[in-house]
C-alpha cells in the first residue's frame, strides 16, 4: 500500500485504500478496521489524498507537504490532540505551518488533518519521497510549458461537415435526387 492509493470519502470518516474503480463507484478498504466495501458514486465522492491542497497565504500546498512538516517537527512540537480546544489546534498548526490561511482553513479541517496524520502513521504511510519527486517533475513541466518556444505556424482546421450534408452533395453530384428531410417524410405519412 502506498500514499497515492489512499482516498477520503465524503460522508464517511477515516481514510481508505482504493482497491478498484467501477463505473458506478469504487471498492475501498478501511485503514482502521481493514474492512472492504463498495462506495456508490451516486452518494459519495472519492478524493485521493495526493490531490488535496491546503490554503496558505501564498501558493497553496499539497496535503502531503503539511504531513511532512508535521512529521519533521514531531520530536520538537508534540502532535496536538484531536479533541483539544480550537485555540490549541490553531496554535499547533501555526507553529508547524505558519503560512496557513486562517480564514479559509477551518478548525474542523485541521482536526481532520490530525486524524488523517495519525491514521497514516499507524499504517506506516508517511513516506513522501515519491510525491516530492512528482511535484518536482510537475514544476519542471509547468516551467517548460510557460517558457516561450519557437512558434511554428499552425494551420487552422475547418470543422467537419455533417454526414447528411455530404450524402446530399454526393447524390446531387451523381445526378440523383437529393434525399428529403425526415420531417418531410413524417408529414407525408401522417396525411
Amino acid at each position: 500500500m502506498e500514499y497515492r492509493e489512499i482516498v477520503a470519502v465524503t460522508g464517511i470518516g477515516g481514510l481508505f485504500q482504493l482497491l478498484a474503480t467501477k463505473s458506478d463507484g469504487a471498492i475501498v478498504r478501511n485503514l482502521n478496521d481493514k474492512s472492504t466495501k463498495f462506495i456508490s458514486a451516486r452518494v459519495h465522492n472519492v478524493t485521493p489524498l495526493e490531490s488535496i491542497e491546503v490554503y496558505t497565504t501564498g501558493d497553496n500546498v499539497r496535503l502531503h507537504e503539511v504531513f511532512k512538516k508535521m512529521q519533521d517537527n514531531e520530536t520538537s512540537i508534540p502532535l496536538a490532540d484531536t479533541k483539544a480546544d480550537n485555540n490549541t489546534i490553531k496554535k499547533y498548526f501555526k507553529s508547524i505551518f505558519p503560512e496557513f490561511d486562517e480564514e479559509r482553513v477551518y478548525v474542523s479541517d485541521m482536526k481532520k488533518m490530525l486524524k488523517w496524520y495519525e491514521l497514516l502513521k499507524q499504517n506506516d504511510l508517511l513516506h513522501f519521497e515519491k510525491q516530492d519527486e512528482a511535484s518536482a517533475e510537475e514544476n519542471i513541466e509547468t516551467e517548460a510549458v510557460a517558457a516561450p518556444a519557437e512558434e511554428a505556424p499552425v494551420a487552422e482546421e475547418k470543422p467537419a461537415k455533417k454526414a447528411r450534408a455530404k450524402k446530399a452533395t454526393a447524390a446531387v453530384a451523381e445526378g440523383e435526387e437529393a434525399p428529403a428531410k425526415k420531417t418531410a417524410r413524417k408529414k407525408k405519412t401522417e396525411e
